[in-house]
């Protein structure tokens, strides 16, 4: 073998390493990114009459977003009635297991909501679900900076929330606007991020769902924030966590719900708190739950009527029957 033949083999060889390492490269990050190939993809798992935005932009953080929307059983029929809101962090993860970063695992709000509507078991609601942005998750739904410098966004993402996708919502939807009809919700560090915008904005959510929270960032501040309030406000709260999860998660909650206790909220009333048994800290376990929550958060009342607003919406994608 001559050396100029060597030296062929020797290029080709690194050329086709090359590109192997390009592919390689290129297929993480589809899948770190929520880009799965056809074969790999879950099968959608949505149900009932489903709108989906995309990429929602907002003024006040740089990722777009997507934005899904659970509209109730009869909302077309029922031209004059208007319904209660529930604003919800990592959409992509309440109602279909094709988007989740749960593969294939799904929060199955929508699934929970249309059987206990049908059933008259709670009041008809809209469920607003905000995706997450990928990598910016921690920094936008965290209240302040941690030691290696993440976090520290809510704010932001609180004024995109209240300033940019409720008014959008509002003008599109036959909504309730009134904060006793307003929810907002979220697990893990989105049950951190609304419980932290919850109080700051009371006057625009009284309902606030906090599921498996991970309270103990930045050594418990959200306690230290309900232990600063002048006085209790007008929320009802439901706040649960999984005996199966990590401990700082379970101590943290035990403390946040001490801290509202002490602060006037009744459990039962406007307190709801739940120790699952076992429950660990993923979507199915919560989704156990959704009938409890949903239930004590909106219970079966008369929906009421109200003016006509603006009902021109822009182009969607409709999904699910």
């Amino acid at each position: 073998m001559t050396k100029r033949t060597e030296n062929r083999r020797r290029m080709l060889l690194l050329v086709l390493l090359l590109g192997l390492t390009l592919k390689l490269n290129s297929d993480l990050a589809r899948a770190w990114t929520g880009d799965r190939f056809s074969a790999q993809q879950a099968p959608h798992t949505l149900t009932g009459d489903i709108r989906l935005y995309k990429n929602f932009h907002s003024r006040f953080l740089p990722q777009d977003r997507d934005i899904i929307v659970y509209l109730p059983p009869g909302y077309e029929k029922e031209n004059e009635t208007y319904y209660p809101v529930l604003y919800m962090q990592d959409g992509q993860n309440l109602f279909d297991g094709a988007t989740s970063f749960f593969p294939g695992v799904e929060r199955r709000m929508d699934e929970s909501a249309e059987a206990l509507i049908r059933r008259g078991a709670i009041r008809p609601v809209i469920m607003v679900g905000v995706y997450s942005a990928g990598l910016d998750r921690i920094n936008e739904y965290t209240p302040t900076k941690s030691p290696d410098g993440r976090g520290g966004e809510a704010d932001l993402y609180g004024r995109m929330l209240v300033e940019e996708i409720k008014p959008f919502i509002d003008n599109q939807y036959r909504t309730l606007r009134s904060a006793s009809e307003t929810g907002l919700g979220g697990a893990s560090l989105g049950g951190l991020l609304t419980m932290y915008l919850g109080l700051k904005y009371a006057k625009t959510f009284g309902i606030l769902e906090v599921s498996s929270p991970a309270l103990d960032w930045d050594h418990e501040m959200i306690v230290r924030c309900v232990d600063s309030l002048h006085r209790k406000t007008r929320q009802r709260i439901w706040l649960t966590v999984g005996t199966g999860e990590l401990e700082r998660f379970v101590s943290s909650t035990r403390s946040l719900r001490a801290a509202l206790v002490a602060k006037g909220w009744k459990e039962g009333i406007d307190l709801g708190y739940v120790e699952a048994p076992g429950a660990q800290h993923n979507p199915a376990s919560r989704a156990q739950l959704n009938a409890r929550l949903l239930t004590f958060l909106f219970p079966p009342t008369v929906v009421r009527t109200s003016v006509s607003l603006n009902r021109s919406l822009p182009p969607r994608l409709r999904l699910g029957i």
